[in-house]
């Protein structure tokens, strides 16, 4: 089972040749689709595109927080994008890039960090920094690209369940309610405006890719995203990890796909359904019909590999 679950992980993340043959130059394609959008105010993203589309997938959404002594970018793509992000944050500010924040370990979500120049801090969970240190990992993970002289490019400040950096218009909140896609994610609340960003504890509309490798965990997810929409308050708009900005209530009803995947999961092992059958009963399309089925069956079999490992 642990074969598949990885193989179907792979699926998931996409453009998995990218992470495991070096840095590639960005297609022009995949540069023009990675648009610089105005969120609100001093806060922008540069889109990620579809995971499944190779030929635009850039990594996940960048954030762009514009503040009064420089710039803070949220996850930096995949290698060899580092360029392109500082040419975007250029064409809406001179201010430099002085902060980084990974939401979590993995290769398109880090791959630039190596490319943005001298930044003051680089920030991230403290498991999240624990994944990309470790030894060797799936290449997913990325902790190959810090190996070396590029271990200066690891998360420099670390934080275990909250941590507040700046004030006023400048603040920037981040937090951690339990694992997920891994044991190191990281949202991040921009209180003056409202906004969250989540990363890969929503990244699309679909089943999300539960990384066990790295303390994923789809038995949690669901109990974690219920933590943070209890213990958020005052966010109107969300940046979801890979699709376009959306609203507090897709957030809330992709906790609830969760929630219901898992549902239907334990009652199929009550069942004594095994995972293939199960993978083959559980529909919840009628429930969540704007919700891609593709990434279904990887996630009921890493949730029965959490609940029943071999």
């Amino acid at each position: 089972m642990k074969r598949r679950i990885a193989f179907g992980g792979l699926l998931i993340v996409g453009a998995f040749s990218i992470a495991v043959s070096g840095v590639q130059a960005p297609s022009p394609v995949a540069v023009d689709a990675a648009e610089i959008e105005h969120v609100k105010d001093n806060l922008y993203v540069i889109t990620g595109s579809g995971v499944t589309d190779s030929e635009t997938f850039s990594g996940g959404n960048t954030g762009v927080f514009i503040t009064d002594d420089g710039v803070t970018i949220v996850d930096t793509k995949l290698a060899g994008w580092g360029q392109v992000i500082l040419d975007r944050v250029r064409s809406v500010t001179d201010k430099p890039v002085t902060r980084i924040i990974n939401t979590h370990t993995h290769y398109d979500h880090t791959g630039s960090n190596a490319e943005l120049g001298a930044v003051d801090q680089i920030v991230a969970h403290a498991n999240a920094k624990a994944s990309m240190m470790q030894d060797s990992c799936e290449p997913v993970t990325n902790c190959e690209a810090f190996k070396g002289e590029n271990a200066q490019y690891l998360p420099s400040h670390t934080y275990s369940d909250r941590l507040t950096l700046g004030t006023g218009t400048n603040q920037i909140d981040l937090y951690h309610f339990g694992a997920g896609h891994t044991n190191g994610d990281t949202f991040i609340v921009y209180p003056a405006l409202r906004v969250l960003q989540t990363g890969d504890m929503f990244p699309w509309k679909g089943a999300p890719f539960l990384d066990r490798s790295n303390g994923g965990s789809g038995v949690a997810m669901p109990e974690t995203l219920a933590g943070l929409l209890a213990g958020i308050e005052n966010v109107e708009t969300v940046i979801p990890g890979h699709i376009p900005v959306t609203t507090w209530s897709a957030l809330e009803e992709f906790q609830r796909f969760t929630a219901d995947l898992l549902q239907d999961v334990r009652a199929a092992i009550d069942a004594g359904q095994n995972v293939e059958e199960a993978t083959a009963s559980i529909d919840l399309s009628d429930r969540y019909p704007t919700y891609a089925s593709d990434r279904v069956p990887a996630a009921i079999e890493a949730i029965y590999d959490e609940l029943q490992p071999q």
